[in-house]
């Protein structure tokens, strides 16, 4: 069995959890591949996602022995008899968990961004990785979990080496598993992407989880933004002939709506769009995650710098959204995205709030930056020089009232630890001042 990626994985495993709906489970990834999975799982069942973080304790001297593994909430289940083979005294063990439990208390945090964990007391709990390579940290996660008071345990994946797979039924009330290939060398050869998962997606997926995740049916009407409840739901767009999907969120008295421009087509998926979409939900704002460009126009680099195509459907799914909604509109454009929502801006009857760029190529909107009348904000990192060169000189140009904001020691994705929280902060406060205050 070939998996395309890890959303593909996750839909095909909650299929084989379909018998778990009824027991109103929680569904708990495994940072960082597992979670994207577990996001499908969860989806699927109408069941609420957290992250189960684990921290194996190791043999100081053999890193790879495990004596035991820590969970949060104090959990801690130690094998007294690696303990006393490896001639371990209380020093060591000591020495060993606070190093973990500090890292387990990091990790847990900037994963959930400060929100509690699920509770699991007398809950069925579904463990889930994106795959079981020797099975040690799966096995430690399914012991936390019922640690924490979960009554029944199932661990769950979508492929796992066969002699894995025996040891690892002992270990859960169920054990789910799609493919057990012989052969098997590593669980990334069951994939066709099988690129790392950063941190800044599971922030995101566990935030959207968190949040509620709908759909809505084509062409069905939006909920009043400023109602008085939350509204989630996937929407299509019809913009210059093209239908483009989105992801709405409206939370309950929303004011404004920030709408996401990218300079692909991966806009809605993006996890550092996410994340700062996420802040802005936070603060009372609506956002609307769209596609620019469809897969296959993706696939054609040239269309990521048709500005003029990009801007176009960006005008026209923003009247679509007037039509919805009829509260203040603000742009938050990315890398060629930036230089879209700019031009978009700049119609004589945009009538945009405010334009926010992150790491963006507003130059690229050429002669039409002194058209923006909307207050923007260019964000740029310390260390991604020629962006930051272009975004000057775009500041120049541009006529309205601007502001560049320059992030030290990031580069241009913003990946550095804290930096994206930064653009994050700004961005919610320069929405919250220009389209509510």
């Amino acid at each position: 069995m070939l998996f395309t990626d890890r959303t593909d994985a996750g839909q095909r495993l909650a299929e084989a959890l379909r018998h778990l709906e009824g027991e109103e489970p929680v569904v708990l990834g495994l940072p960082r591949g597992g979670v994207p999975v577990a996001f499908q799982v969860a989806r699927a069942l109408k069941a609420p996602l957290d992250v189960i973080v684990v921290r194996k304790l190791g043999v100081p001297y053999q890193r790879e022995l495990g004596f035991g593994a820590i969970g949060e909430g104090g959990v801690r289940v130690i094998s007294d008899d690696i303990v006393r083979r490896g001639r371990l005294d209380q020093s060591d063990v000591d020495s060993v968990e606070k190093a973990e439990e500090a890292e387990l208390v990091r990790q847990a945090h900037r994963f959930r961004a400060g929100r509690p964990r699920l509770h699991l007391e007398g809950r069925t709990a579904i463990v889930v990785d994106d795959g079981i390579a020797t099975g040690a940290t799966a096995a430690a996660a399914c012991q936390v979990v019922r640690a924490q008071g979960a009554t029944r345990v199932v661990l769950a994946v979508p492929v796992a080496p066969p002699d894995a797979a025996d040891r690892l039924r002992s270990k859960a009330d169920e054990f789910v598993c799609l493919s057990t290939p012989f052969g098997f060398a590593a669980v990334g050869e069951w994939y066709q992407d099988f690129s790392q998962t950063p941190d800044d997606e599971v922030v995101s997926l566990l935030a959207r989880a968190a949040q509620g995740e709908g759909a809505a049916a084509d062409g069905a009407p939006l909920a009043d933004a400023g109602g008085g409840s939350d509204v989630v739901e996937e929407v299509a767009i019809d913009a210059a002939g093209v239908r483009l999907t989105g992801d709405l969120n409206l939370p309950a008295g929303a004011k404004a709506i920030v709408m996401f421009a990218h300079g692909s087509g991966s806009s809605r998926h993006s996890p550092r769009n996410r994340l700062v979409a996420t802040a802005l939900n936070r603060a009372g704002l609506g956002t609307l995650l769209f596609d620019l460009l469809t897969p296959a126009e993706e696939a054609n680099r040239a269309n990521v710098f048709d500005i003029e195509t990009l801007a176009e459907r960006l005008t026209d799914a923003t009247d679509w959204l007037r039509g919805r909604a009829d509260v203040p509109i603000g742009y938050f454009g990315a890398s060629t995205g930036a230089a879209a929502a700019l031009r978009a801006a700049a119609s004589p009857s945009a009538d945009i709030g405010a334009v926010v760029s992150r790491g963006g190529r507003p130059d690229l909107a050429g002669p039409l930056l002194a058209g923006v009348r909307a207050p923007t904000l260019l964000i740029v990192g310390g260390n991604d020089p020629l962006v930051l060169d272009l975004n000057r000189e775009a500041e120049a140009a541009l006529r309205c009232e601007t502001q560049l904001e320059i992030i030290p020691g990031a580069t241009h994705l913003f990946e550095e630890h804290g930096a994206l929280d930064q653009v994050a902060d700004l961005a919610r406060d320069w929405f919250v001042g220009h389209l509510v205050g």
